[in-house]
């Protein structure tokens, strides 16, 4: 029987998901700690959790640590300490060290959440990725602009997928962002060079060093893109083979970016830009499960449930690769305008013409608030062995649905 604790700041669907997956492997005790009181938790957490302790602060590692030690002495000593996360991962780390757990250790996992830091590691592994600077001065961010000429992304060094991310086309947009955020020694920015071309993910496992098992995927079009023009629908796309020439860089450049970077037993999310040459630049790198559907996704194209392959992997070092059966996409439905859903259109006509596809949805309802994210008020996941099938349903999806918004009067 392996003791494990899993943090959960909050609990969300997602993160409720994972949970509860986790707490229903056989073999596993499994704890939860949360900033929720016990009465909070759904059902399903509450007929299978060993545990709870609540906490005030679930990212820091202080707390963490007094809550491994008090749910060793309820349940026996904890021997696995996990989260999904990105914030998570090096508190996590930290009190992985501390404690004597295994698994990631705190070194490589604030390579991974560290942006600027990241960007140092793979540059002298000799890695591709985006010319970057920390700046802590509105002189060193002119300097860098005076370097690598715009657009620029400045983003914060600690950042996860596109939150607080922003596309700088001139040097007024620069000083707008310099007045706005000004940087400081304590709390630095990061300037990037802004990379074009088309972006992907490479999802991976590593074991012992070794990445054994990648996941390809396309967004379409690139999230900064996407939070730029609130008029498009983002779709994301995973093919159902990952053997087309585009893809050949990746397959030996994301393995040499994670050994780069130190990540030995993980699944990691990559993002990366393939060129107008051809070329890949390494984006970001995330040691924790992707987000935005892409966890479901993977668990449709390889026809498992990924949320438990995920658990299994953190919790008892088993990994199993699935061979890839399907391709899937998603598209994210985005408002129109300001305010409030008013009505969702072409929903009705759109369920006989692909609902055999559909394989999940979150349809947005009248009177829920606009999103202020770039995966939009809803989405809609379908799946088919034929790539080609997926690609011209989330054609369809984004071209015959429309959510209206309507500001209060």
């Amino acid at each position: 029987m392996v003791v494990a604790a899993f943090v959960a700041p909050f609990l969300l669907p997602a993160t409720v998901r994972f949970v509860a997956t986790a707490a229903q492997l056989p073999g596993v005790r499994l704890a939860v700690i949360t900033t929720e009181p016990a009465e909070n938790l759904p059902p399903v957490l509450k007929e299978h959790l060993a545990a709870h302790w609540r906490v005030q602060d679930a990212l820091d590692p202080r707390q963490i640590a007094e809550a491994v030690t008090g749910l060793s002495g309820q349940i026996g000593r904890v021997e696995r300490l996990v989260g999904a996360l990105e914030q998570l991962q090096v508190p996590l780390g930290q009190v992985r060290e501390g404690l004597g757990i295994p698994g990631m250790d705190a070194g490589t996992a604030r390579n991974v959440r560290d942006k600027a830091r990241m960007k140092e590691v793979l540059t002298a592994a000799g890695v591709p990725c985006a010319r970057h600077q920390l700046v802590t001065h509105p002189g060193e961010a002119l300097a860098f602009a005076e370097q690598v000429g715009f657009p620029m992304v400045a983003k914060p060094p600690a950042g996860a997928g596109a939150q607080a991310t922003y596309r700088l086309d001139d040097i007024g947009m620069l000083r707008g962002w310099l007045d706005a955020i000004p940087p400081r020694a304590d709390v630095p920015g990061l300037l990037e060079e802004f990379l074009v071309g088309e972006e992907h993910t490479f999802d991976s496992v590593t074991v012992g060093g070794t990445t054994v098992w990648g996941s390809i995927s396309d967004y379409l079009p690139p999230p900064l893109e996407v939070l730029r023009n609130p008029w498009i629908q983002w779709q994301v796309l995973l093919p159902r083979h990952i053997d087309d020439s585009r893809y050949d860089a990746i397959k030996q450049i994301g393995p040499a970016a994670l050994r780069a970077l130190g990540v030995r037993d993980a699944l990691t999310h990559m993002e990366w830009f393939r060129r107008p040459d051809g070329s890949v630049a390494v984006s970001e790198v995330g040691a924790r499960p992707p987000g935005a559907q892409l966890s479901s996704m993977l668990g449709y194209v390889h026809d498992v449930d990924f949320y438990r392959t995920w658990c299994e992997l953190v919790i008892l070092d088993r990994f199993d690769p699935p061979p890839r059966r399907y391709a899937a996409g998603t598209a994210y439905l985005r408002g129109q305008g300001r305010g409030r859903v008013r009505a969702v259109h072409g929903a009705e006509k759109l369920q006989q013409e692909l609902g055999h596809l559909v394989v999940e949805a979150k349809l947005p309802e009248p009177g829920q608030p606009a999103s202020t994210s770039y995966e939009g008020e809803g989405y809609v996941i379908v799946r088919d062995p034929d790539t080609e099938v997926v690609r011209e349903a989330l054609h369809r999806i984004v071209d015959g649905l429309r959510v209206e918004l309507v500001e209060a009067q």
